[in-house]
């Protein structure tokens, strides 16, 4: 007894676990549980198992592409900027002046657009720097340049910030004039969850589950008790007829053994 019903428990977390999907992984454990907060606080069931390479983040199948949809909302994950330790790190080879130029300008534009997306509503930014290269021959040359893109959540008032970015951008880079800065801010798309009914989640055996798997998990139950009490008969029919060839009454006092055992 105590084997079928260990054999039960574990069909049943077999289920469970291919009712799941992996959403993201190679996660850090904030990065995770800002993933899943934001999922439970929509009523999308959501899970996260640590492993060797990071936190991965699971999902419900069927609501797969609700919980994608609603995180691309949020912006999360959060984007990841690399430093200037980072692009500059020390290597073997000796870099080219145009190669170290152009190594600079990303390093600004990323360490930038890390500064601008700390900004309490902003979801993701990015800037683009134009630094023309000096002219040697005392020529003029067109004026550094810089292109702020800012998606930010709906509410917010991020919007008013416009003015401080280019402020922001226009100290931090030599010779950058402000008025030759440009911020697009971009809110993202409204979120259409708090405008549906809350989802009701219906409870199979103790577990609550999202309505569209219940059907198909007392369907898998049910198959998978099927093929226990199958594989249950299969195993005690050696032992019914090894009970009936020795019984010199035949099945008949096979049968009442069995009653007796059974009232005991």
């Amino acid at each position: 007894m105590r084997c079928i019903r260990l054999v039960t428990a574990l069909c049943v977390l077999c289920v469970i676990a291919a009712c799941k999907a992996e959403l993201y992984s190679g996660l850090t454990e904030r990065e995770a549980n800002e993933m899943v907060a934001a999922l439970l606080g929509a009523s999308i069931p959501a899970s996260k198992i640590n492993g060797a390479e990071g936190v991965t983040v699971m999902v419900d199948e069927a609501r797969f592409p609700e919980a994608m949809a609603l995180l691309d909302e949020r912006g999360l994950p959060s984007r990841k900027y690399e430093s200037m330790g980072d692009i500059f790190r020390k290597e073997g080879l000796v870099s080219s002046p145009t190669e170290e130029r152009a190594r600079m300008i990303y390093a600004l534009s990323q360490e930038l657009s890390r500064t601008v997306a700390e900004i309490d509503g902003v979801l993701s930014a990015r800037i683009h720097v134009v630094l023309p290269e000096s002219d040697m021959l005392g020529r003029d040359v067109k004026p550094s340049s810089a292109s702020v893109f800012v998606r930010y959540a709906r509410g917010s008032n991020v919007s008013d910030y416009a003015s401080h970015i280019k402020l922001l951008v226009a100290n931090s880079i030599e010779g950058l004039l402000y008025d030759n800065i440009t911020v697009v801010m971009v809110p993202a798309a409204a979120d259409q969850q708090s405008a549906e009914e809350p989802v009701r989640f219906s409870q199979v055996l103790g577990i609550w589950v999202h309505p569209g798997s219940a059907q198909r998990l007392w369907i898998t139950l049910g198959g998978l008790a099927a093929a226990v009490i199958v594989a249950v008969g299969l195993a005690l029919l050696p032992v019914l007829r090894t009970r009936i060839s020795r019984s010199p009454r035949g099945p008949v006092a096979v049968a009442d053994e069995f009653g007796e055992e059974g009232g005991v």
